[in-house]
């Protein structure tokens, strides 16, 4: 290899650093990394579903709807295909928090029903399960708190000068990010009520003092 052509790739070595192409591409390998973490978090409580329905339904057999919700809710969220492509794609990514979404209010709504059955309650499986969840439930808010973070600086490194000039001739775009779930709800001032002030019934009239006798 010539001196010449060792200088030219140096230069463009050199050129691509300064223009923001290796740093481009860490944050998008960042991504991905965070991405299947979230994945990985939402197949542990999927995974755990099956044997959380089976125990409920020993005790809350009646209960058919709500468990009837967490079964669909559960193959909604598996008939999404999460591949790496869906985090680019806006519309993809918004549907699959959606269906994440209520798979996480379906489950809600049964450990609600579960608190009226003491002997559910009881079950050591069922506790099993409920610590279970309730722990993959804290590890996809961390996953999603990271993913977030690195969407954030993925998407600042191909938006800023001059970093945006090497995006834009790579065809590398801003990537789409999770949701507050219900964005009208927060922006929605909270209601306090106080109830009605109950009515203050006057003063009684104090009887008359009757006079000294003489």
């Amino acid at each position: 290899m010539s001196t010449r052509l060792l200088a030219v790739l140096a230069f463009a070595a050199t050129l691509l650093s300064g223009c923001g192409y290796n740093q481009i591409q860490i944050n998008d390998e960042g991504v991905n990394a965070a991405w299947s973490e979230v994945l990985n978090q939402y197949k542990r409580r999927a995974d755990l579903i099956p044997n959380l329905v089976q125990t409920v339904q020993g005790y809350a057999a009646h209960e058919k709807e709500v468990l009837t919700r967490v079964t669909e809710a559960r193959a909604n969220v598996a008939g999404i295909k999460a591949t790496p492509e869906l985090v680019n794609d806006p519309a993809a990514l918004a549907a699959f928090q959606k269906a994440q979404g209520e798979l996480s209010g379906a489950l809600s709504r049964l450990l609600v029903v579960a608190e009226n059955y003491p002997q559910l309650k009881a079950d050591a499986n069922f506790r099993d399960l409920q610590a279970q969840l309730e722990g993959t439930e804290n590890r996809i808010t961390v996953a999603r708190n990271r993913y977030i973070k690195a969407v954030q600086e993925y998407n600042i490194s191909v938006r800023t000068f001059p970093n945006n000039l090497t995006a834009m001739v790579m065809g590398w775009k801003p990537k789409a990010n999770f949701t507050v779930e219900d964005e009208k709800a927060i922006s929605t001032a909270p209601k306090v009520d106080f109830g009605t002030p109950a009515a203050v019934s006057p003063a009684p009239t104090p009887a008359p003092v009757p006079a000294p006798a003489r």
